[in-house]
């Protein structure tokens, strides 16, 4: 049964805890807004030859992601560490098995945002970002990024994008958040749900 609050699915892949802290703060910038819940999901590892290799509940952390999260959400943001400037295989696999979904069209019209962390400073950030819109684009959901009327775009040397949230986490991971890039985190969960707010339809 459909109640009055929506839900806003933060779907993301961590390995050193940057892109899980990323995704923490915009849950923040979700939950400030009247009327939306976070929940908060993960997808597990994957091997080399492309089969699961955890188990079927994480250690710790957030529930594992299932299919009937993404019916159930009224939007999304997506966020994966940098791989060669790509996301990471364990949120590619995860996409790759969501044909249903694409044909009967469970995400189309939803509304949609995408984070990253990287380890270098230009390692591949904004080209993760892309990245992750293309299978968001083909379920037909609508993109959301930062627009400059965020004074912290133009003065971030730690993360930050109009295509949407990033860390500059260091090759170990150990980098702390600045307030540039945790400001531009929670500004754009709390937009995204605004517009899921303002999308939705009361029947």
């Amino acid at each position: 049964m459909k109640t009055n609050r929506l839900t806003i699915l933060v779907l993301y892949y961590s390995r050193h805890g940057s892109t899980r802290k990323l995704a923490e703060y915009i849950a923040q910038g979700v939950e400030s807004v009247a009327g939306c819940d976070a929940r908060l999901r993960t997808v597990p590892a994957v091997s080399t030859v492309t089969q699961t290799v955890e188990s079927d509940i994480p250690a710790e952390g957030p529930p594992y992601v299932e299919l009937s999260d993404l019916a159930e959400c009224d939007a999304l943001a997506l966020g994966s560490p940098t791989r060669f400037g790509n996301m990471a295989a364990a949120m590619k696999y995860f996409w790759d098995g969501t044909a249903a979904d694409w044909l009967s069209g469970t995400l189309s019209g939803k509304p949609a945002c995408v984070f990253t962390s990287t380890g270098s400073m230009h390692g591949g950030q904004e080209s993760t970002l892309l990245s992750m819109m293309l299978p968001l684009l083909h379920h037909g959901m609508l993109l959301l990024g930062l627009p400059y009327g965020h004074a912290e775009l133009m003065t971030t040397a730690t993360g930050g994008s109009p295509y949407g949230a990033t860390h500059w986490s260091g090759l170990d991971g150990k980098f702390p958040f600045s307030d540039d890039s945790r400001r531009l985190a929670i500004a754009l969960g709390r937009r995204l749900a605004l517009t899921a707010s303002q999308l939705r339809v009361t029947v």
